[in-house]
């Protein structure tokens, strides 16, 4: 099979269909404009949603106290569940599969005063595995809080970036010292701006957060608010949870099968129901593309049923002096992926242009910060080569397959 002859036969069929296949190249290149644009903003989605929900934290579970229904051991129900700092020690010793967990309480309508700026401010108590597990990630210059402060019960205070704009401004905040219900706390870090999807008592950026045990001795707090922990392996998760009821339930006397017993949230199953859900919109997104471009695949194989017709007397002449039905099933299969290709790249390389070139346009929006930028990944330039393929083969293979069906005798007979 000659290459150079296939290709020169289809440029002398260009020249006589000019008008026709040019107009199907560019339903082609728009079909391919489509589906890899639609592909693009699923997957720019896809890694901004995914990214934001990150700001909550990674592999985490949250954990409260709740009220029981079911009687246990002689005692009734609607008996409260409330956990106090010594419960952390006590899970992590008999749930290895727990790698870092840390309580919080919480004080909402704080006086938190920064000189002559005071606002009213949410204060959580907090341990330094909050950095890892919260994505407490502080900005360069500070510190997040660490284990020596929560062992001396320093005054020590990690600003949220929103919180500290209130306060401080553009100014400097590490190193000065804030009074919170005026009791003077020194500013150790702020926190790293993020974008926070989800929460479960506030935005983190509004926040103050202070080491634990000094948020036990300066407001007398016993009880916890909530405990967040992490699991070593995100696939022990439910593992953790029965463990959670098992262990919990056997210090406080409740029913392992209570479930009202305690709340629990389990940030990894929501992640995971979030990425199948995305994916099932980018696939929709795809096929939307998709269909468009099946469409100018429909234009292709119309142009090859054309194409044989013109060509009748020509496949004869070749089938009469000995080419094989296969060479002529190729020849015109080959000719419609041309087509196909030529005018798939141009989409593709369209497409490129457009998606680049809207993400290096420095726009300032929220919605373009919490939906995200077209992304155009090696995986979507994979999937749209195969659709090209399988849209060029499905339209030249019929045409091509009537081809070489046909007899030498009627077609040179045919006028």
């Amino acid at each position: 099979m000659n290459l150079t002859t296939i290709y020169n036969v289809f440029i002398r069929d260009f020249r006589k269909q000019k008008k026709r296949i040019t107009l199907t190249l560019i339903a082609l290149g728009w079909g391919t404009i489509s589906i890899m644009v639609m592909l693009a903003f699923g997957e720019g989605l896809q890694r901004q949603l995914t990214k934001n929900k990150r700001g909550l934290g990674e592999g985490i579970g949250i954990l409260w106290g709740g009220q029981t229904q079911i009687p246990y051991k002689g005692m009734g129900k609607g008996r409260p569940i409330r956990f106090t700092s010594e419960d952390i020690d006590f899970i992590k010793e008999r749930i290895p599969d727990i790698c870092r967990i840390s309580g919080e309480m919480h004080r909402w309508g704080a006086r938190v005063r920064y000189q002559d700026n005071v606002i009213s401010g949410h204060i959580t108590g907090i341990g330094p595995e909050f950095e890892h597990m919260r994505a407490h990630i502080p900005e360069r210059g500070g510190r997040m809080i660490n284990a020596l402060d929560m062992e001396l019960k320093r005054r020590v205070l990690f600003l949220g970036d929103e919180m500290k704009r209130d306060l401080f401004g553009e100014e400097e905040a590490v190193g000065q010292t804030v009074f919170v219900d005026e009791v003077p706390f020194m500013v150790v870090g702020v926190m790293k701006e993020k974008m926070q999807m989800s929460n479960y008592a506030g935005s983190d950026e509004n926040k103050a957060s202070i080491p634990l045990s000094t948020f036990e001795t300066i407001y007398g707090r016993r009880y916890l608010g909530n405990t967040v922990y992490q699991a070593h392996d995100l696939d022990r998760m439910p593992y953790i949870e029965e463990q959670l009821y098992q262990v919990l339930g056997a210090k406080y006397q409740f029913d392992p099968e209570d479930e009202a017993a305690l709340s629990i949230w389990d940030v990894v199953a929501g992640t995971r129901e979030m990425t199948n859900i995305l994916f099932g919109i980018k696939i929709f997104l795809g096929i939307i593309g998709g269909l468009t471009l099946i469409i100018a695949g429909v234009g292709v194989a119309n142009i090859m049923y054309v194409s044989i017709k013109e060509r009748t007397r020509e496949i004869g002449i070749k089938m009469a002096v000995g080419a094989r039905r296969s060479y002529i099933l190729a020849q015109f299969l080959i000719e419609a992926l041309i087509i196909t290709f030529g005018g798939g790249i141009g989409g593709i390389l369209i497409s490129y242009i457009m998606t680049e070139g809207f993400s290096r346009i420095p726009i300032e929006s929220d919605v373009l910060d919490f939906m995200g930028r077209p992304i155009l990944s090696p995986e979507i330039g994979i999937a749209v080569v195969i659709i090209l393929g399988l849209v060029g083969i499905l339209a030249g293979l019929f045409p091509a397959m009537k081809a070489a069906s046909v007899s030498p005798v009627e077609s040179l007979r045919y006028e």
